[in-house]
């Protein structure tokens, strides 16, 4: 496996796997899919669309240069991750949520690391887009529970056991060796939202445990907050 790998990000392609489900996060796609349009290292664009026909063809129209996929299984953040992937024709498949905008060289950033061979999978920073100011009673060692990078991670490049589903990437080969992600929420359901990247990246962790799955805070994107995530209940 390890031998098969390009080392050099320049002979890299990328897909770049956005899951959708709601056309309440139209804006934010749509400025996901500008912005990852303008960066060259990103060969292609797909969008998994999880069960929502109307979603997936207002995408198509808008958008003709994209590729859009529709999840035919079972609802599900894992099963809409998994058509992104068999629709992919990267060797990198990189992974952004549909509330989430990237850095102008976010692609760029993500290959770079790619350069070692052992380096299967790279994931990036995730910085809270908050509607307004952060709540005074919300710590930043707490903003996983938001789906972002917290006070307490590394401050540079290092291997880590698992990267956040947010800003994350593999090579094609990880799907190919472990297969796909197996499970994850539905919808708007936040329960397991984080279980399916970890318990991928273990998986592949454990078949290849030589390989190093690397976080740099460098690949950075932004990722918005919703009014109801600010309340004490949520």
């Amino acid at each position: 496996f390890m031998s098969a790998i390009v080392a050099s990000p320049i002979l890299l392609t990328c897909s770049v796997v956005i899951c959708a489900y709601t056309e309440r996060r139209w804006d934010d796609l749509s400025a996901s899919i500008m912005s990852l349009s303008k960066q060259p290292a990103a060969t292609q664009i797909v969008i998994a669309v999880d069960h929502n026909e109307a979603l997936a063809a207002r995408l198509r129209s808008a958008f003709p240069h994209i590729t859009v996929v529709e999840n035919m299984n079972a609802p599900g953040l894992n099963h809409a991750r998994n058509a992104g992937v068999a629709a992919a024709d990267g060797a990198i498949i990189a992974f952004i949520d549909d509330d989430a905008l990237p850095d102008d060289h976010w692609v760029e950033r993500m290959l770079v690391p790619y350069r070692d061979p052992a380096v299967v999978g790279v994931g990036g920073s995730i910085e809270p887009n908050w509607p307004g100011t952060r709540p005074n009673w919300f710590p930043a060692e707490f903003d996983w529970v938001v789906g972002c990078t917290y006070r307490g991670m590394p401050e540079q490049a290092t291997p880590v056991r698992n990267i956040i589903g947010c800003n994350m990437s593999f090579r094609r080969e990880a799907f190919d060796l472990v297969g796909g992600f197996t499970f994850g929420r539905v919808g708007a359901l936040a329960i397991g939202s984080e279980n399916d990247e970890t318990e991928f990246c273990i998986r592949l962790g454990n078949a290849l445990p030589q390989a190093k799955i690397l976080y740099s805070p460098d690949i950075h994107v932004l990722h918005r907050v919703t009014p109801e995530r600010l309340k004490l209940r949520y």
